[in-house]
């Protein structure tokens, strides 16, 4: 039975969500390994995927909080927001085996 404290903890699903896809972890992958932001073009031809489809998982993942988005006159750069946070994740997420 669920505590008090749990169901007035709000759990973040949308981060759950935007961290569930396999494109969105290369995504922060990617803009976690540079130490500056990186076009979105950068990163779709990193991806070998389409600008409009890398575009969509951007907004996903932005929405999550996860990175942020500069527009430089009409381009738009990634950068990761919580970068220490993000590597730690990937560091706890390779701890963790599937049985």
């Amino acid at each position: 039975m669920p505590t008090k404290n749990h169901t007035e903890q709000k759990i973040p699903s949308g981060l759950f969500n935007a961290l569930g896809n396999p494109v969105r972890l290369k995504i922060l992958s990617i803009i976690s390994e540079t130490k500056r932001p990186l076009h979105i073009k950068a990163v779709a031809k990193t991806l070998e995927m389409d600008y409009g489809a890398v575009y969509r998982h951007v907004d996903t993942l932005k929405k999550a909080g996860l990175l942020q988005v500069f527009e430089v006159g009409r381009s738009r750069v990634l950068a990761p927001l919580h970068a220490e946070i993000l590597s730690q994740i990937f560091v706890l997420a390779q701890q963790i085996k599937p049985e």
